[in-house]
């Protein structure tokens, strides 16, 4: 299509170009109802119709247990760094792996509301790896263990779930929820922020086993207590209908692709494009472990902070855009979501190859 860019941004993300064709194509008259998704009464049939369909796509594709609740909520990822030690709080003490800034900001929330403690914390090596921890290091009385699945501005990913035991793994999965298989029954509870790869902002999807439902304290604010969103199918009150809609278009799109599995394999695919070509270059680099790269978000360098910038503004020339990288690592992050092509991928190795001998 024509004047269409190929969008590095960590989220809001690109979505698949047939996703927004079938959105607008639907604007006006959304499955024949004669009005749009943004105009219906979310207690009316037809939307009734969009947020099940949702939910069945998620649980299919993700093979979801049926002992687990999905809920769909306002207020992204951010809002669950409160919900989850708010709705989980037993003992009143957790247990967190910081492995980058976002599980960081989860881990100082949760203390206005529980006791952490912090098991491991990769900050002194820049949040390059994923800290090393051991099972023997969490409290078996914790009320759960927090992670961060992905760790979306430093590159890295977990390749390997903690043991936790008996205490509930909690996942923020915001950034590689849908990108690899996952087997939900390892966790507790899964949340995620939609805009990267679910739909776009204002949504959180929250994956949690029924029994811990009934952690949750009646005196919670009703719209922080995810009772509210498991006893009314989310709508309690009128839920971000239209990231719902746009949610399910994405699951829809997912499923033609074939499925989760498949798309993990193209994704494999995909860094491996980038990757090779920073692991031969002697001008770009890579700055995470090697062992611990992410699918989804590739933060590289060149040799000065001047090159840098020059290379975010030629790249945006050509048509490579929010590739700049974020301001706690600097230099370029690619962020390279199920959405992104392969041909995107491609294209930017082609112009990091003249970039390099331009300017070596």
């Amino acid at each position: 299509m024509e004047n269409r860019v190929y969008n590095f941004s960590a989220g809001p993300s690109m979505l698949p170009l047939s996703v927004l064709q079938k959105a607008q194509a639907e604007l006006l008259n959304c499955n024949g109802s004669g009005s749009s998704v943004m105009e219906m009464s979310h207690r009316s049939a037809p939307y009734e119709a969009i947020i099940a369909e949702a939910e069945s796509l998620l649980r299919e594709l993700m093979q979801i247990p049926d002992n687990y609740k999905v809920l769909f909520i306002q207020g992204g990822a951010t809002q669950q760094f409160s919900m989850v030690p708010m709705n989980l709080k037993v003992n009143g003490k957790a247990d967190y792996i910081v492995s980058g800034n976002f599980a960081n900001n989860a881990a100082k929330e949760a203390a206005k509301f529980v006791d952490v403690n912090i098991v491991a914390n990769s900050k002194p090596q820049n949040y390059a790896e994923i800290p090393a921890f051991d099972s023997k290091d969490f409290d078996p009385e914790a009320d759960y263990v927090h992670i961060t699945s992905n760790n979306t501005i430093f590159g890295t990913r977990y390749t390997q779930w903690p043991e936790t035991g008996n205490v509930p793994l909690v996942a923020d999965m915001s950034s590689n929820i849908l990108s690899e298989p996952m087997d939900v029954s390892r966790f507790g509870l899964i949340y995620a922020g939609a805009q990267k790869n679910i739909g776009i902002a204002g949504l959180a999807v929250v994956i949690i086993r029924e029994d811990l439902l009934s952690r949750s304290c009646d005196k919670l604010p009703v719209l922080m207590n995810y009772n509210t969103y498991a006893n009314n199918d989310s709508m309690y009150n009128t839920p971000p209908c239209f990231a719902i809609y746009m949610a399910k278009l994405v699951f829809e799109w997912i499923k033609e692709q074939g499925g989760v599995a498949a798309v993990y394999e193209n994704n494999v695919k995909k860094a491996a494009i980038l990757y090779d070509y920073l692991d031969s270059s002697s001008f770009f680099k890579a700055t995470a472990k090697k062992e611990d790269r992410s699918l989804m978000n590739i933060p590289f360098v060149t040799p000065s902070k001047e090159l840098d910038a020059q290379f975010v503004k030629e790249a945006a020339q050509q048509g490579f855009v929010n590739i700049k990288g974020h301001r706690l690592v600097g230099g370029m992050r690619a962020s390279i979501y199920n959405a992104m092509p392969n041909e995107g991928i491609e294209k930017l190795v082609a112009f990091m190859r003249d970039f390099e001998a331009r300017n070596k």
